[in-house]
């Protein structure tokens, strides 16, 4: 089953570590986001394929928006 991340808080997306297709494990960064000065770092739950990026870096994102699909 598909794990769809999502964005927590309100944030820019500073950095995004990995590409469509990539293999992750639980516990790998997927993004770096800053929200009031801090770098708040994405991390997977699960073991699998990055399916889809929804966003790319310079964006600002809103609490609950996704940030991509681990299948």
């Amino acid at each position: 089953m598909a794990e769809e991340i999502r964005a927590e808080m309100v944030a820019n997306v500073m950095t995004v570590v990995v590409q469509d297709g990539d293999a992750v494990r639980d516990g790998d960064s997927l993004f770096v986001l800053e929200s009031m000065k801090m770098e708040i770092p994405v991390l997977t739950e699960a073991d699998g394929k990055v399916g889809r990026i929804a966003v790319n870096e310079g964006d600002v994102v809103q609490e609950g928006d996704l940030l991509a699909v681990v299948e």
